[in-house]
């Protein structure tokens, strides 16, 4: 009987935690409900990381989006809204946005970036339902269209209280009529389609059109070839992939070297790729963007740890600059020099409000390009939370330009997380909808790691002395399924002798001192599953991201320190592997997403824990790993260890 009613209820079990997730939305949103005549809402729902550690962030300016939009009843003739550009923007520029002719300044008064320029800025009265999933129960619905940015006019100092002034009207030589005035800068990338800027007054809460910019901004070049990206395709470093987005879905040209080129492949992915439920994601509605062309082409015959140059593009559609990369050490040979973190993200670089901002990622970023400049970076590993766009695809290109400058020039080797594939009823391990409806397509798209197929994004490739196995936590790892077998036989088949050290990567965590909440930092089904296989193939170090800080274990298996760091000379912590005893734990989930903070106790596994934003620095050599917690603000270390064998 069990047999024959078990595809019922697995049905009724996916349709009970769709209904659960609602059902903990209302009660959490009702209970703390606020004014509709407020501008802002209520500190409670901003601030409530640990209920919405896993999900996508909850946002004043994403509120915005569940309120029936109208035109303001403002009869106001000298209302201008205006862009210090010409119509043509750069593949990178700050618009200055001058709003003039406001008879009263409000602290409400803001202004949106909307792209493209014909999206819908009506009112979606019927899709409420369809938005409740993000966690916003509001009584009335939302915006038809995603702006991509916002500033509230008093982000200007002057504006309130009118510093700028202008008459409007002379009557017998005084002036009877005085404006205010505001300025602002946005900083935008070529994402391809136009944008118009819009004056609204009522505050993100309740707005309502005041005024709509006079011209439209197109780019100069929307089919530009930009945000190139390197990943390694094996472990010979003998070939690296570049992976760059244009408007131009033509093959293009990857140059490098002595005059060598490769055609590129070119891919994209509709608003039907994307996932939804009973409830539409933002991904497969107000969140699309069209993401024009993924192109991406393989450089062969190169030299392991050797400079080199390339560029991509067409003379139809333009060309990249010519940029300066370098390969890799092959899998092998004596030492390695890599950055790793997770839970990047992005933020801007105005005083915009978006969506899901990553406050730290900007200073992070500065710290690693400097770091990859100094010619002492081999790679790069993200493992993780990478973009946190979350259904809001135009912000893919604003990460990418985020990490140009570093993935353009060195291996950027990534792992997926929960922000890049969780959704309800799509196979992923955790029915959250922390995607966004993105179910892992944009990711896999940009980042084209050496998988077996798609959507198995789980891998292992080696450089120098360190063998890394990259899984997927997002997807089955329980005992006999396919990924478990696959790691399984990865890590048994490493030749120690000739990579002596075993990473083994994944997002979320096995050891943190911090619980998360509702949603727990750790799964145990996970640790009991996948904990023994490292410890049965003597994992040396394991990193991890999700929890946003920086922990560090003793050599630890089920939750007892099978050993504790020695000080070398220097007073570095210094674990001796010549005789095994269990894996290091490493969360590393500090690269920009608001910190975690830890809890006054802690488990004895855990040795330190440290909540600033930065990223590791890796030193593999045949005989020791050198591992270091950098400071991204103060470029200090916060932690240094190392892992010996004689």
């Amino acid at each position: 009987p069990s047999s024959i009613f078990s595809p019922m209820a697995s049905s009724f079990s996916n349709y009970f935690k769709i209904l659960l997730s609602i059902l903990f939305f209302i009660i959490f949103f009702t209970s703390h409900s606020f004014s509709s005549s407020n501008y802002s809402l209520s500190n409670i729902v901003i601030n409530s990381t640990s209920e919405f550690i896993n999900h996508t962030a909850i946002s004043e300016f994403r509120i915005l989006n569940r309120r029936i939009l109208s035109k303001c009843p403002d009869p106001n003739p000298y209302l201008s809204i205006t862009t210090a550009s010409n119509s043509s923007l750069s593949d990178e520029s700050f618009v200055t946005v001058h709003v003039s002719g406001v008879l009263v300044p409000s602290k409400g008064d803001w202004v949106g970036m909307i792209s493209p320029s014909y999206s819908d800025t009506s009112s979606c009265p019927f899709n409420a339902l369809q938005y409740q999933q993000t966690g916003d129960l509001s009584e009335l619905p939302l915006l038809c269209h995603y702006p991509v940015k916002a500033q509230y006019l008093s982000k200007d100092p002057g504006y309130l209280n009118c510093k700028k002034k202008e008459c409007k009207k002379h009557v017998k030589g005084s002036c009877e009529v005085r404006t205010c005035s505001a300025s602002l800068s946005f900083h935008v990338v070529n994402f391809r389609t136009d944008v118009e800027f819009v004056l609204f007054a009522g505050g993100f809460a309740t707005p309502c059109i005041l005024k709509r910019s006079n011209n439209n901004l197109t780019f100069t070049n929307p089919k530009q070839p930009l945000y190139g990206h390197l990943s390694g395709i094996d472990s010979t470093a003998t070939s690296m992939r570049v992976t760059w987005v244009s408007g131009d879905k033509a093959p293009q040209q990857l140059q490098y070297g002595d005059g060598r080129s490769q055609t590129s492949q070119v891919s994209t992915f509709t608003q039907k790729d994307m996932c939804s439920s009973i409830l539409k994601s933002p991904a497969k509605d107000f969140g699309w963007h069209d993401p024009g062309f993924i192109h991406t082409a393989v450089m062969t015959g190169l030299n392991p740890s050797t400079t080199n140059s390339y560029t991509y593009g067409s003379d139809s559609s333009g060309w990249s600059e010519k940029i300066t990369f370098k390969t890799p050490p092959a899998g092998g040979t004596d030492e390695v020099r890599f950055l790793a973190y997770g839970d990047m993200g992005k933020a801007p670089r105005d005083p915009s409000a978006e969506h899901y901002i990553q406050p730290g990622s900007l200073s992070v970023v500065k710290a690693m390009v400097d770091e990859v400049s100094s010619g002492n970076v081999d790679s790069v590993f993200h493992i993780g939370d990478i973009s946190y766009a979350t259904g809001f695809l135009v912000e893919w290109d604003y990460f990418l330009h985020l990490i140009t400058p570093i993935a353009s020039r060195v291996s950027y080797m990534t792992a997926i997380g929960n922000h890049e594939r969780d959704y309800i009823g799509t196979g992923s391990v955790y029915s959250t909808p922390d995607s966004g409806g993105e179910c892992g397509v944009p990711y896999e798209t940009y980042f084209q790691m050496p998988t077996q197929a798609k959507d198995k994004p789980w891998y292992s490739i080696e450089q120098g002395s360190v063998h890394f196995t990259v899984i997927s936590t997002e997807h089955d790892w329980s005992q006999d399924s396919e990924q478990y077998e696959w790691m399984k036989n990865d890590m048994a088949s490493v030749d120690r002798t000739r990579t002596p050290w075993l990473i083994f990567t994944g997002h979320r965590p096995m050891y943190s001192s911090v619980t998360g909440g509702i949603l727990q930092s750790v799964d145990d089904d996970f640790v009991n599953a996948v904990e023994p296989l490292l410890l049965e193939n003597k994992v040396d170090l394991a990193l991890f991201g999700h929890v946003h800080n920086y922990e560090r274990t003793c050599a630890v298996y089920q939750k007892e320190c099978k050993a504790l760091p020695t000080k070398d000379a220097s007073g570095i912590d210094t674990y001796d592997n010549t005789n095994y005893s269990a894996p290091v734990h490493a969360v590393i989930g500090m690269a920009g997403f608001s910190l975690d903070q830890f809890p006054s106790q802690a488990d004895e596994w855990s040795l330190v824990r440290k909540a600033e934003f930065g990223y590791v620095r890796v030193h593999a050599t045949k005989n020791s790993l050198t591992i270091e917690y950098v400071n991204a603000n103060t470029r200090k270390l916060e932690d240094n260890f190392q892992i010996t064998k004689s």
